[in-house]
């Protein structure tokens, strides 16, 4: 048993701020999906270092 009625603006609130968690969720995981590939692919290695000779 609810004391009050929840306000419709809260309601609409609401349902943006799902909207954006969702997107940002959506962003961060292609981003960490580009990070993994790019990982595993081996294209992240550093390069070698190589000795000058005199």
């Amino acid at each position: 048993m609810s004391l009050s009625k929840q306000h419709e603006l809260h309601e609409r609130r609401f349902g943006r701020n799902v909207g954006v968690g969702l997107v940002l969720v959506g962003l961060i995981s292609i981003v960490f999906g580009l990070t993994v590939v790019k990982v595993t692919r081996g294209d992240y290695e550093t390069p070698a270092t190589t000795s000058v000779s005199q």
